[in-house]
């Protein structure tokens, strides 16, 4: 916000508001030293933006003659206004793939090789990461993930943290190690668990109230080691004494933390702890409604969240595509394994994974939740069970309305998981505003060749910027 003192000899004082972004930056004139008139300017009516100025003492705070103010205006098309923009990441399927859900027809195992082919093309189409699943039907995280990182460049790899499963010394190390060979591309996927029967075979017996206990305990333990603290603490659950982590991560205090909870103990922790705090893919006004109580969550305990959301795509050149794509996907599923999976996912005591559940009630009659948003995936997928589905500008569209909530993380998949890497990039990536997800910046590519094939791009090769 600006204001404009008229009686200072012609001179103008101009007070800055910080929090305003460019495009929407509202200037005042002020009628007079004591005039409470007030003429309100929208910088996007007038078409200018101020790009320079003198700084005086206080912060915001700048003096300007008429003749510098008249000088040093742009129009608005030249400068650069402040958007909100959000990050992609993709998926490394660890419990394996295929075309069609619930079936094994056109499944595929997982291997070294075929995981390294969807990491491979995730960093060179410049997502900003990929998330690896955990839990005892997945290949281990830390493993795989390590097994990347020589194989990639820029991509990060989103891996989870098991309180419970785990000591917090224990993953402290491996974290700081991870994050030291790999140059800072590791972000830490908190997770609680949700199956009580899983976690029973993993020799965890606690309940719901008790997980999250022990998940605060693990972070305050581990967020302190990070730090390079000697750490002594004890708790109901945990004890540490003289805890100390001799070799430092790269990222300072440590990887960033990502956790999804959507119980009220679940919340507790995300306030105190993380991040980036995570949702499964709802309607827009159900994710309005968690982000706005996890902001004031987090603001009660004097801290500020970011928020990512996790879906699956579905994106072709037509709507009408894509939603043959979807029904194709499931075409194979009976009514027997939708309630099979269904009586086994009642089970969960996850209020995110109940939450997933009542989208679509096990019914298939009535998929799309919201505009194209589909339930589809969820009839036999625990977990993230919705979908985005339509062509490049309506998911595109839908992207943006996430964004406008909040959102600053999209952690995104598709079946098959490496065609639909390069289809959902090709496709949507030059749709979005993009943060620190660079994209794919090699040029377009020209048919060249003697029969029309595509042989080389129109620009030459040159070398990709370092990560910052």
């Amino acid at each position: 916000m600006a204001d404009f003192d008229a009686s200072r000899t012609g001179r103008k004082r101009l007070l800055r508001r910080p929090d305003l972004s460019l495009a929407r930056c509202e200037f005042f004139l002020r009628l007079g030293e004591d005039s409470s008139v007030y003429t309100t300017y929208l910088l996007e009516n007038s078409g200018w933006a101020f790009t320079s100025a003198r700084f005086h003492a206080r912060p915001f705070d700048i003096q300007m003659d008429r003749a510098i103010m008249t000088s040093t205006v742009t129009p608005i098309s030249q400068a650069v206004a402040t958007e909100k923009t959000a990050d992609v990441l993709w998926f490394l399927p660890t419990h394996g793939d295929g075309r069609y859900l619930g079936t094994d027809i056109g499944a595929r195992h997982v291997s070294l090789g075929y995981l390294s082919q969807i990491a491979r093309a995730a960093d060179e189409l410049g997502y900003f990461g990929v998330l690896l699943p955990t839990g005892r039907s997945c290949e281990d995280s830390w493993i795989v993930a390590s097994a990347m990182v020589p194989l990639t460049q820029r991509l990060r790899f989103l891996v989870a943290v098991r309180p419970g499963l785990s000591e917090p010394s224990m993953t402290a190390r491996m974290a700081a190690t991870l994050d030291r060979i790999s140059n800072g591309r590791l972000l830490i996927n908190v997770v609680t668990g949700g199956d009580p029967a899983e976690l029973k075979g993993d020799g965890v017996f606690l309940d719901h109230a008790a997980r999250y206990d022990v998940t605060s305990e693990y972070l305050t333990i581990w967020r302190e080691l990070m730090t390079g603290k000697s750490v002594d603490y004890k708790g109901k659950h945990l004890a540490i004494e003289g805890g100390k982590l001799l070799y430092p991560p790269v990222q300072q205090p440590y990887p960033p933390l990502y956790f999804g909870g959507s119980s009220a103990a679940g919340q507790e922790v995300a306030g105190d702890h993380v991040d980036v705090y995570l949702t499964w893919g709802e309607p827009p006004a159900d994710v309005a409604a968690k982000i706005a109580d996890m902001r004031r969550v987090a603001e009660a305990k004097g801290r500020k969240l970011r928020f990512g959301i996790r879906l699956h795509v579905i994106v072709r050149e037509t709507a009408k595509e894509a939603w043959a794509a979807a029904d194709d996907l499931i075409k194979h599923l009976d009514d027997e394994a939708i309630a099979t999976a269904q009586r086994a996912f009642a089970k969960f005591d996850s209020v995110g994974q109940q939450r997933m559940s009542k989208l679509h009630g096990g019914r298939r009659d009535k998929l799309e939740v919201s505009p194209n948003l589909w339930a589809g995936v969820g009839l036999v997928r625990g977990g993230a069970g919705t979908a985005l589905v339509g062509d490049p500008d309506q998911v595109a569209a839908r992207m943006k309305e996430y964004i406008d909530l909040g959102i600053e993380s999209f952690i995104l998949s598709g079946y098959p998981h490496l065609e639909e890497c390069y289809r959902f990039a090709e496709l949507v990536f030059p749709k979005l505003p993009l943060k620190a997800t660079t994209g794919n910046n090699l040029g377009p590519a020209r048919n060249a060749g003697p029969f029309g094939e595509m042989i080389a791009n129109v620009v030459a090769p040159s070398l990709r910027q370092s990560q910052s």
